[in-house]
């Protein structure tokens, strides 16, 4: 292992200001799931996206989305189509509530859920259970948009309501729209490796402010009002709280700043590994992604034999991390049983992707040694 220091894949990034907004509320007392942060944060991320969508703040995109698939009526027995190449927390939440997850593979333009494997899975449920999906739950990977277009057609045409992840996606836009509005609901997620952070955190959003209600009062423990506790449905205790809406509204402040960086250490890789072997995930046109992680696909057909695996060992000897891409979720053991509709996108990207050091503290001198880290990696290109 190298002695250099280490340089993290996505590391916290704190601004400067969100010590001023924590300081007020221990000052004033605001330390619960409630107060003036939760609410000025809510108002900060709705102003960011479209003064017309609401905001409730949870305590993880975990918890929003399990609030999402509750108010979408998802019970025992129902099916959600979920896209497979993603984190297991946006395929969880379904089995919480006792429904079966089924599986999408991607596209190769944004190697996000396919369009046409969706309506495929869809006609095939249907046929099979006699029942349409209960809900649609594309990803916008690494902070790619999905084919959102395309995929919320699809849903229309069978009455689905779709329930947008964009965990990894605040920033990221389509045509000027952002990433988060398209969706009946969608969720955020402001986990310490998020392009902003409340240490642990996230959102549900929706232009329709009777989910968002529900969502607060589901992640209150669904207190009904009353002089005494009364309860006439089950709750959760997802609410976030005021202190890490006080860092949140920090970072707010710096959001624009995070984003030009992410996009700036993408443009820096593209620009310096331009070598055969090497590729990137493209943005077509009207898309921006926040680029909340650079990614390469390493052919090792092209690189002489040399494959991710040795990447990325050589970037850990050099005290580097990195990480490959999400291993899909219909080759991960507890959903092995899942139905899944594939076309062999997922696992490839799997098995030749990688994931590079992207955080908005990263130097130029930190870029510069994954650079030349990864091309003395591939040296037969390096002539």
């Amino acid at each position: 292992m190298s002695s250099q220091s280490r340089i993290i894949l996505s590391a916290p990034h704190m601004g400067g200001h969100e010590k001023a907004f924590i300081v007020d509320a221990v000052d004033n007392g605001w330390v619960t799931p409630l107060g003036p942060n939760v609410d000025g944060f809510e108002s900060d991320l709705s102003a960011f996206m479209d003064t017309n969508i609401k905001v409730t703040a949870l305590s993880s995109g975990t918890a929003a989305l399990h609030l999402a698939l509750i108010i979408a009526g998802v019970q025992v027995g129902d099916e959600v189509i979920c896209q497979s190449m993603t984190f297991a927390a946006s395929a969880n939440p379904c089995r919480y509530l006792g429904a079966t997850p089924v599986f999408i593979d991607s596209e190769k333009l944004t190697w996000n859920m396919d369009v046409n494997l969706l309506e495929e899975a869809i006609k095939d449920r249907i046929k099979l259970t006699g029942k349409v999906p209960k809900a649609i739950i594309p990803v916008h990977l690494y902070g790619m948009p999905a084919q959102m277009v395309d995929i919320l057609e699809v849903a229309a045409r069978y009455n689905i309501p779709v329930i947008e992840d964009a965990a990894e996606a605040l920033g990221s836009s389509i045509d000027g729209k952002q990433c988060g509005t398209f969706g009946t609901m969608s969720i955020l997620s402001f986990n310490g490796n998020k392009i902003i952070t409340t240490s642990s955190g996230g959102a549900l959003v929706s232009y329709n402010e009777d989910y968002t209600n529900k969502a607060k009062f589901l992640g209150s423990q669904a207190k009904d009002p009353a002089p005494h506790y009364e309860h006439t449905e089950i709750g959760y205790n997802y609410r976030m709280s005021n202190l890490c809406a006080g860092a949140g509204r920090g970072q707010m402040i710096v959001l624009a700043d995070r984003i030009e960086k992410r996009r700036s250490n993408y443009n820096f890789y593209e620009q310096h590994l331009q070598l055969e072997g090497v590729s990137f995930l493209s943005e077509q046109e009207g898309v921006k992604s926040n680029r909340w992680l650079t990614t390469i696909i390493i052919d090792p057909v092209q690189t002489g034999g040399i494959t991710r695996q040795d990447i990325a060992a050589k970037l850990q000897q050099n005290n580097i991390e990195s990480r490959p891409l999400w291993k899909p979720m219909h080759m991960q053991p507890i959903y092995q049983t899942s139905p899944f509709y594939g076309n062999g996108t997922s696992e490839q990207l799997f098995a030749d992707g990688l994931c590079l050091p992207s955080g908005s503290d990263l130097t130029d001198t930190d870029l510069k040694r994954v650079v030349s880290t990864i091309r003395e990696a591939i040296p037969v290109l390096n002539v």
